[in-house]
């Protein structure tokens, strides 16, 4: 078995490393030379292919070329991720066009694969994620690890469509596979420094080598830091900053030929201050006017006229001045971590593989949850700890004729949570009715000042499978592959939720018998009410899947794909709505699974001797079920809570292109159409324009061009039927191109090279229901770089967002309806320079 040998270029089934990464061996071996056969070991080391465009993958759980693997899958580089400067999961998207992630904050993080994967907006511990994470094969449940650094990554390979029948844990969306760098029997080390403007560092090293003549180790370490792009004026300091540290270790043991055992064991941290917003608009809701933005602030002008103080006002109502005020602390403290033990070995004439593994995640967050100066809501966090263990067992197996891979996978985490939301002095001439009466609670402060929810939570998860796939191949160009999968869940839950009065005293009841007569506590419980539930449910699941692929030629492949899968049931997290006689609905404990069809087509080729490569896919998912965010109608805790919408569908075409004229000049282009929408969503969250109305008709293809025309079946719900999912644009775009030249700098023999890199997204929406006032715009990203690279050293400098463009990375609805949207704004020009040595 031999150790991981990096490939000299970088190339991509999707075509979505950067030009340079093509071009950075310039003695590499004609494109049109045959590949070497991989490696037969899964997972195991890849001999260094002839052809300089040939990467290795395991997508299939053993090793193949990737235009072999009849799926569709995007391969990065690691060094195509430095040279680009997308440096986590977040950023990766710009480099894939049906990756897309969003994030209000680490916790609040959405990773979604041509628009599925999880629901748009505050995110629930009840739910799975439909995109998995895998780091060395082993499953990272919290999404909060998509915001840390890549930490000494080999490559990244981001497989589209349901991944059930490989991979341990089941995801209807798709899975990101990312693979680090593994210890080597020979010397060797690399030391990266970069630095730029808004006082970016980023420094990162790793240095692997042996110990003994059959054990090795690797030592990896990263950190970033850079000032945040937006300046709060109320605390006269920047927010959103960067302040990342991650730290890997690995020992390899190595005792004969056919076995390795790999102890691993990782640690990473951020503690920047964020995450924030910025104003953006303001909107019309149904309302009435006196209880929208613009009146609130003015109502609360008023008063503090009256006391003879300043009137309040937002420093700039232009978001690209990246001016805020927020008067809450902010922090995002996020830790994560763990360590896993990976066995391989080789016997039978295959490879069988054990992953242990144990992880944790400890988020220590403080929010501005009414986006304002304003002091409405004063406190906002939920601070999480979370324990993860996995175990899983596979036996993969390749022959002239058969290869198949079995396994067994088993999961088990549980998540404690501690959740604190306090009402500040502003929160009753904000949130409850006006009145003229100077007694009236809506104009005593104390009504709502200091008003805690304090909340108690626990989720406990259970999970089991057995799954396995079988390639038959029926002739040389003919290979049949079904897949089957077998899951059991099992999910309980707790929730509580205590309330405390301004002066400490516990609200046991809002019951009208314990409010009637009593117009503080009835203010009071209508913005925060006690509550207890403890849900739990199981579930079976039985899914399959069948491939059919064609080698039409040697360089072309065909196939088709069906996959029935699911996503597992959910549970309610974050407490649960009310009826409308103001009772707990515990009905709403639980949500169904997902049951997902999904259809795949797609066409692998390359020709001119290899040096281009143009792959095509078309797709349609289907989802009964699905599991989305509602609206709980409270203005505190309750934002939403999960809820099936009844269908959902997304379908689309993508394509990937690929050229190497020579090995002076590279380029590539891909491009994705996505067209998804809920097909049938009738007790949906209503957009802003929508909300806090009067009953209104459904319409089963609202029309949102003007605020108040029909969609709303209540002040709470509507029907989106036909509305496009929030966060997906129609076409999305990614390309780049890369001269270079042979020059002699120093005595050193080597290239200067150019290069361009760039994305464009059409319009998306930001909300989970459709609204105009969270429309983001469309927009293209450009990207420069130019250096010297020679032997072991490269010297680049680099621009990005090139033509300072100004864009919403996301736009968020403030609470309680009063038509208030916040935002985002993507990084301004950024420009710097990295020098990289590997020895």
């Amino acid at each position: 078995m031999n150790a991981f040998v990096r490939l000299s270029l970088i190339a991509s089934t999707a075509l979505i490393a950067p030009a340079q990464a093509f071009a950075a061996d310039a003695g590499a071996a004609d494109a049109a030379a045959p590949a070497e056969q991989p490696a037969d070991q899964e997972g195991g080391s890849a001999r260094t292919a002839t052809s300089s465009d040939v990467i290795i993958v395991t997508a299939r759980r053993r090793q193949e070329t990737a235009q072999e693997v009849p799926l569709a899958i995007s391969v990065i580089r690691g060094d195509s991720i430095e040279a680009t400067g997308n440096f986590n999961v977040v950023k990766l998207q710009q480099l894939a066009p049906t990756l897309q992630v969003y994030t209000s904050n680490p916790r609040n993080t959405s990773v979604n694969i041509r628009g599925l994967g999880v629901p748009f907006g505050l995110t629930s511990d009840g739910f799975e994620q439909g995109v998995g994470i895998y780091v060395d094969d082993v499953y990272n449940s919290r999404v909060a690890a998509a915001t840390f650094d890549f930490l000494d990554v080999a490559q990244v390979e981001v497989l589209r469509g349901p991944q059930g029948t490989l991979y341990g844990k089941n995801t209807t969306a798709g899975a990101i596979n990312i693979t680090t760098n593994q210890p080597t029997f020979d010397f060797e080390g690399r030391a990266e420094v970069s630095a730029g403007n808004l006082n970016f560092k980023q420094g990162k090293a790793a240095v692997s080598g042996p110990l003994s003549d059959k054990v090795a180790a690797r030592i990896a370490v990263a950190t970033t830091s850079r000032r945040g792009v937006y300046y709060n004026t109320r605390t006269q300091r920047y927010i959103n900053e960067q302040d990342n540290l991650g730290l890997r270790g690995q020992l390899l043991f190595r005792p004969n030929d056919d076995l390795d055992i790999t102890l691993s064991g990782d640690y990473s941290k951020q503690d920047p201050e964020g995450v924030g917003t910025v104003f953006v608009r303001v909107g019309t809701t149904q309302r009435p006017l006196n209880r929208q933005y613009d009146a609130l602030v003015a109502r609360i002008n008023a008063a503090r006229a009256a006391q003879g103080l300043p009137a309040y006002a937002v420093p700039s109502r232009n978001p690209y001045d990246r001016l805020t005020d927020l008067d809450s602390n902010l922090n995002a403290g996020n830790k994560i971590g763990g360590a896993s033990l990976r066995v391989k070995w080789d016997v039978g004439g295959g490879t069988l593989t054990s992953v242990t593994a144990w992880r944790f995640w400890d988020w220590k967050p403080e929010n501005d949850r009414d986006f304002t100066g304003l002091s409405i809501v004063s406190r906002s966090q939920n601070p999480s700890q979370q324990d993860q263990y996995s175990q899983e067992l596979r036996y993969n197996y390749t022959s002239d004729q058969f290869d198949f891979v079995v396994g067994a996978f088993a999961f088990k985490q549980r998540i404690d949570t501690q959740g604190t939301e306090q009402q500040g002095s502003d929160a009753a001439l904000w949130s409850l009715a006006p009145s003229t009466d100077p007694n009236n609670v809506a104009n005593r402060p104390g009504t709502l000042a200091g008003l805690t929810a304090s909340n108690t939570q626990y989720l406990k998860s259970t999970s089991a499978a057995l799954f396995g796939q079988l390639a038959w191949k029926v002739t040389p160009e003919l290979t049949i592959q079904p897949g089957l999968r077998l899951n059991y869940d099992k999910k309980s839950g707790f929730y509580q939720r205590i309330v405390t009065n301004g002066a400490g005293q516990v609200i046991t009841s809002c019951a009208p018998s314990a409010t009637t007569g009593n117009a503080v506590l009835i203010a009071q419980c209508g913005v925060y009410q006690p509550q207890i539930s403890a849900p739990s449910d199981s579930d079976w699941n039985f899914t399959y899947d069948l491939n059919v692929n064609y080698k039409i030629a040697r360089d072309v492949l065909a196939y088709a794909t069906y996959a029935k899968s699911f996503k597992t049931l959910g549970i309610n997290q974050n407490g649960l709505p009310l009826n409308a006689d103001n009772t707990v609905n515990y009905d709403a404990a639980t949500v169904k699974p997902e049951s997902v069809n999904h259809f795949e087509v797609g066409l692998k080729t390359q020709f001119w001797d290899r040096r281009a490569t143009f792959n095509l896919t078309a797709f349609r998912t289907e989802i009964k079920n699905f599991q989305a965010t509602v609206n709980g109608g409270q203005f505190g805790t309750v934002r939403g809570y999960l809820a099936n919408a009844e269908k959902v569908r997304s379908q689309g075409i993508e394509a990937d292109f690929k050229v190497r004229t020579s090995e002076r000049f590279t380029a590539y282009l891909n491009g994705a159409y996505t067209d998804a929408k809920y097909k049938k969503f009738t007790n949906a969250p209503c957009p802003p324009e929508l909300a806090g109305g009067t009953l209104q008709a459904a319409n089963a293809t609202p029309d949102y061009s003007r605020p108040g025309v029909p969609g709303a079946l209540s002040p709470r719900q509507c029907d989106i039927s036909g509305q496009d999912l929030p966060g997906v644009s129609k076409w999305a775009f990614s390309y780049g191109a890369e001269v270079n030249a042979p020059v002699e700098l120093l005595s050193n023999e080597g290239q200067v090279y150019f290069g361009v890199d760039g994305n464009y997204r059409s319009h998306w929406n930001s909300n989970a229901s459709p609204s105009i006032y969270t429309n983001v715009k469309g927009y293209a990203l450009t990207n420069l770089r130019a250096g010297f690279r020679a032997e072991g050293f490269d010297v680049f400098g680099w621009v990005r967002n090139a033509f300072d463009v100004h864009y919403e990375d996301l736009l968020q609805v403030a609470p309680g309806n009063v038509g208030l949207i916040a935002g985002q704004p993507g990084d301004p020009r950024t420009w710097g320079g990295t020098i990289k040595y590997n020895f």
